[in-house]
């Protein structure tokens, strides 16, 4: 009974890890540029997600007036006026939901022009570790069951 709880258990774990949802794929490099663009009262994309320890790159571009882009959390400070773009490097080295702010006035809305960089940790290391530690206490409990009872048994 305890063995057959035992594989169940250790089954189900196996199959969360390896169903846990994948983070997009980084760019090569783990560098990826990435185009905001501005207009009055939003930014397009509103919510940006990429994996931790990542190079990011990104690009303002303005389509209608003045527009600035403040990053929470990192040194990230953008202006750009429409036809010309402007942009800034860093690596999103913290996980967390960083709020991107528009630093330029633009209108009656502006303070509610905001978007977000949702930084998520790195599901594959993650997921080798947990599949590691799943394997290895496995291997133990076969090897302890294994060594109490003799092998004719077992069958």
């Amino acid at each position: 009974m305890r063995r057959a709880v035992f594989f169940l258990v250790f089954a189900a774990l196996t199959v969360a890890i390896l169903l846990a949802p994948w983070p997009p794929p980084a760019s090569k490099g783990h560098e990826r540029e990435i185009l905001v663009r501005a207009r009055q009262y939003a930014f397009a994309p509103g919510a940006i997600r990429v994996p931790r320890g990542e190079r990011i790159t990104l690009v303002l571009e303005a389509e209608d007036m003045t527009h600035g882009l403040m990053l929470d959390g990192h040194d990230v400070r953008l202006v750009a006026v429409p036809g010309q773009r402007s942009r800034a490097t860093f690596v999103a080295d913290r996980t967390g939901k960083f709020i991107i702010r528009c630093s330029k006035i633009c209108g009656a809305l502006h303070p509610f022009m905001v978007g977000k960089l949702v930084v998520e940790p790195n599901l594959p290391w993650w997921r080798v570790v947990g599949l590691t530690i799943l394997v290895a206490a496995g291997a133990v409990t076969v090897l302890r069951v294994g060594r109490a009872r003799p092998l004719a048994e077992l069958a």
